[in-house]
């Protein structure tokens, strides 16, 4: 019998976070993958717990992965984890995930610590509605590109930045989406130092200008503001009406038409056609 995936969230920062039930997964799972076993081990000492411990990152995700599928195929539970946060978020993770999916393993994602849930709550912006954008490009052409396509996104939109990279996109952000778009600069989630800057993309660009950031960022930018549509009038629709008039339409069937194109109402594109035969 097939063994089980369990996905282990742990902390983004304060060890105190991991919960009881993470502990006794990891306790008893068969062997842990882990994205840097280093930091994995440092839990796991603080937890008291010794267990095996698989390299899965990034760099050998393809390789490892038909691994530990092999090991769980045989009967072995596996227990999942990043070096912060929900693992198979922004993380390699989702590969392995696929895989177990495609085999008929069963996965288990076990609740707990997560950046983005955690920076969007305490941000001040809308959390109605929102969208995990992940890490953007190191690339300045390939950031701009994924920018562009959010432009007009009207969500809150949430992203993971590296300290060194950090002014970069903000600089981007701010050229793209407006220097007066309301932004959360959420620091150090959990931490010691942990800070909320509220303020806007070109503030932002100024503050961090002057003070180069230190740590881990989650951002959370206000999404662009609704698009008004344009209201049609009674001049468009006497224009719209002479259009379709003059395309071999009767004036009942262009009428009718008009007010399917424009969202009229009858009578007030019925009067716009009248004044045609007065021109």
């Amino acid at each position: 019998m097939a063994g089980m995936l369990y996905l282990v969230p742990t902390p983004i920062g304060n060890l105190g976070d991991i919960s009881v039930r993470c502990r006794e997964t990891l306790e008893n799972a068969d062997f842990i993958a882990a994205e840097d076993t280093r930091v994995t081990l440092k839990l796991l000492n603080y937890l008291g717990i010794k267990k095996s411990l698989v390299s899965y990152y990034e760099h050998n995700k393809a390789s490892k992965g038909n691994v530990i599928l092999d090991r769980i195929l045989a009967g072995e539970t596996c227990a999942l984890v990043s070096d912060a946060g929900s693992p198979a978020i922004s993380d390699p993770g989702e590969d392995l995930v696929k895989q177990c999916a495609e085999a008929g393993i069963t996965v288990c994602a076990i609740p707990g610590p997560c950046a983005v849930i955690t920076a969007l709550s305490i941000s001040g912006q809308s959390t109605g509605r929102f969208c995990f954008e992940g890490f953007l490009s190191t690339a300045k052409k390939s950031r701009r590109e994924h920018l562009q396509m959010l432009a007009k996104e009207e969500r809150t939109m949430i992203f993971y930045e590296a300290p060194h990279k950090l002014l970069s996109t903000l600089e981007d952000m701010a050229a793209i989406f407006g220097d007066d778009r309301p932004i959360s600069l959420c620091r150090e989630l959990t931490k010691l130092h942990e800070e909320v800057v509220r303020t806007t993309l070109g503030q932002a660009v100024v503050k961090y200008t002057a003070q180069p950031p230190k740590g881990e960022f989650v951002l959370v930018i206000a999404g662009a503001a609704p698009e008004i549509p344009e209201v049609a009038t009674a001049e468009d629709a006497g224009a719209h009406v002479a259009a379709l008039m003059a395309g071999g339409m009767s004036r009942k069937d262009a009428i009718r038409q008009t007010v399917q194109d424009l969202q009229l109402p009858k009578n007030v594109v019925y009067e716009a056609a009248l004044t045609l035969d007065t021109e």
